[in-house]
């Protein structure tokens, strides 16, 4: 699936402090343990709805990664370190990969 970041969440990617990396987004996809959940928040509906999880890098930084699957790939919305409290949210709601029938 191709991954894809417009020119403006690059850059917003650049201003995190620390940067976050397309390297580091493709290794969260490959590193998740989890199924992603799903913003239904109204400030926050798009079409197909946002998607997120959250998954450690190969060097074991943990990001939060928010995107918009389509037919074409995978759209990024935005990434940044996961906090405690995001990351409880993340534990407590989502489904181990691979639990389900």
């Amino acid at each position: 699936m191709k991954l894809h970041l417009s020119p403006s969440i690059r850059e917003k990617l650049a201003r995190k402090q620390p940067l976050v990396t397309e390297t580091e987004i493709i290794e969260c996809f490959a590193n998740q343990t989890r199924e992603p959940l799903t913003d239904t928040r109204e400030e926050h509906l798009t079409d197909p709805l946002t998607r997120w999880f959250i998954a450690e890098t190969n060097h074991g930084r943990r990001l939060k990664i928010m995107y918009v699957p389509r037919v074409d790939g995978i759209y990024i919305k935005s990434a940044y370190d996961a906090t405690e409290v995001v990351s409880r949210i993340y534990s407590k709601h989502a489904n181990l990969l691979g639990d389900e029938p």
